[in-house]
């Protein structure tokens, strides 16, 4: 089989769906190769948030190119579902597959390692055959169309056509992208953990967003709000922190990446090969993780799922990605406060703290709202991690709107932010505002930014000097010759320990200075052999 390389780029959420590609490409016995220059194979999962995430998706297909000619380049993600024409007009690039038919890589990797590339190979699988676009199916008219970047998500030609031979694909890449809003189901795969050497598996929970912020185009490329069902949420955290994890089922080829359906039921397989130990903390991840739930039957809210999580699986530490200011809830705070396996951390989209230009970006809270949230966290959990995303030049924004954003950050407790410099998106009805701000002037607010976040960050950092954290340790270089182990903590603190210790292993450990943007932690021997669950948390030490 063939050797392969996933190159990631973007969000938890897309790097979930890279770990479950992954796992299901080594459960078919395909190589991981140790970089794109040697892989026979690489996958580029892309991100579209920003022009500039484009912009580096693209260099990185040059770069990727010019370095490894012979490869077979297939680029996927969100950027793939956007503007497939525009990714397979670079050199170098076989095969662009959009969000919507991403569960068709490892058919199409079986196919292309085995040079038995065909129409009915990529689409060898129980159910319905998939829509095949390529650029030369499309409607003629769909140019002129609004959302003519989304090639396969508004016009599908009646006749697909079969596949041209795959040697053309060198000189032209094929296209495999579709509706993404007709693809109800939720797509996942099971993952054991270990996956790119990650010690903290992420599981994907959630994906796509009914929302519609003005500046963003990513319910575009990501499909309508759809859930994971909580029974397979538990099953999946059940076999992640397994002691001896299940065997996996003898894929067939032609087994998608699993499609589940948010109103049928369904089945999977587990998907380790290899031995991993029990994963010690989780990651909850979603595009709109806050609206978890609510597209099931019956409707399940976020908060009801954390609690099962904790009631019936033995995870040590979960921790959320991301959510919404308005999905923090009261009640939601009440649970991290009280319950230490609940990592003390808050990501919570701000964009900005200008109400005017809130209100333009579609956004559903005022500052005032977001202020309240932040109060409530620190008074509970004066600890935590608190960090936000923050947009620079939205259009329209005023000096006194950014002025208003960098008090706001200044006033309250924040410990890292996100910082994204404006760019229109294709099709978003920012793209179309007449006050667009200029790009210098973009890049200036941005630093600005940028800059408040480090010092908020580096004053965090100090406030964590002489307290007992418990830390887990994540995977060291192999390649350096460092005698730290980097580690992470609760409220999202990254430590060094002097030694090396074994991934994945609590440890105790007393700060005692930092260093750049790491702290220095000492092992704490008479703690840190303890159960989890025999200490205090972070949070209330």
């Amino acid at each position: 089989m063939a050797t392969f390389y996933i190159q990631q780029f973007g969000c938890r959420a897309t790097q979930a769906d890279g770990a479950a590609l992954e796992r299901q490409l080594l459960d078919r016995g395909c190589t991981p190769a140790p970089d794109p220059a040697s892989a026979a194979i690489v996958v580029l999962n892309t991100c579209t948030v920003t022009a500039a995430a484009d912009a580096q998706a693209r260099d990185s297909i040059r770069k990727i190119h010019a370095q490894n000619p012979a490869v077979r380049l297939i680029v996927t993600g969100c950027y793939a579902q956007r503007a497939p024409e525009e990714l397979a007009a670079l050199p170098g690039v076989t095969w662009v597959v959009g969000n919507s038919h991403k569960p068709q890589i490892p058919n199409l990797i079986d196919a292309l390692s085995t040079g038995s590339l065909s129409e009915a190979s990529i689409n060898s699988q129980a159910g319905p055959p998939n829509n095949f676009v390529p650029t030369a199916a499309l409607i003629p008219d769909a140019l002129d169309a609004p959302f003519h970047s989304f090639v396969g998500a508004q016009f599908i030609a009646p006749h697909l056509g079969k596949i041209s031979n795959p040697d053309d694909s060198l000189n032209h890449a094929q296209i495999l992208t579709g509706n993404i809003f007709a693809h109800p189901e939720f797509l996942s795969a099971p993952i054991q953990g270990g996956e790119s050497h990650h010690t903290r598996p992420i599981l994907k929970i959630q994906d796509g967003c009914n929302n519609r912020c003005s500046f963003c185009v990513i319910p575009y490329v990501r499909g309508k709000s759809r859930s994971l069902p909580p029974d397979q949420v538990i099953r999946e955290i059940q076999k992640l922190t397994a002691e001896h994890p299940p065997e996996p089922a003898n894929l067939k080829v032609g087994q998608p990446i699993l499609a589940v359906s948010s109103s049928t039921s369904f089945t999977s397989s587990t998907s380790s090969t290899s031995s991993t130990s029990p994963a010690r903390e989780i990651v909850l991840s979603g595009i709109n993780l806050g609206t978890y739930g609510r597209d099931l039957t019956p409707r399940i809210e976020f908060i009801d799922l954390l609690r099962r999580i904790l009631d019936e699986t033995p995870v040590e530490r979960l921790r959320i990605s991301s959510i919404e200011p308005l999905d923090v809830t009261q009640d939601l705070i009440d649970l991290f406060a009280g319950t230490h396996p609940i990592a003390q951390h808050f990501h919570m989209p701000l964009q900005s703290a200008s109400d005017p230009i809130l209100a333009a970006m579609h956004r559903w809270y005022r500052s005032e709202h977001y202020a309240r949230r932040v109060q409530l966290i620190h008074d509970r959990l004066p600890h935590a991690a608190l960090g936000a995303d923050v947009i620079a030049g939205f259009p329209g924004e005023t000096e006194s709107d950014h002025a208003a954003t960098l008090a706001f950050i200044d006033r309250f407790p924040f410990t890292y932010l996100h910082v994204f410099s404006y760019s229109p998106r294709p099709g978003t009805k920012a793209a179309s505002l007449a006050n667009q701000v200029p790009s210098h002037i973009i890049k200036r607010r941005a630093r600005e930014l940028r800059a408040l976040g480090d010092a908020k960050s580096a004053a965090f950092r100090h406030s964590q000097i002489g307290r007992t954290l418990r830390v887990l340790t994540l995977h060291r270089d192999e390649s350096s010759d460092s005698e730290y182990t980097p580690a992470l903590s609760s409220n999202y603190l990254r430590v060094q320990i002097p030694g090396i210790f074994p991934s994945n292993r609590w440890l105790d450990v007393g700060i005692t200075n930092e260093e750049g943007n790491y702290l220095i932690g000492k092992p704490a021997p008479a703690l840190s052999e303890f159960s989890v669950n025999s200490v205090l948390s972070a949070s209330s030490v």
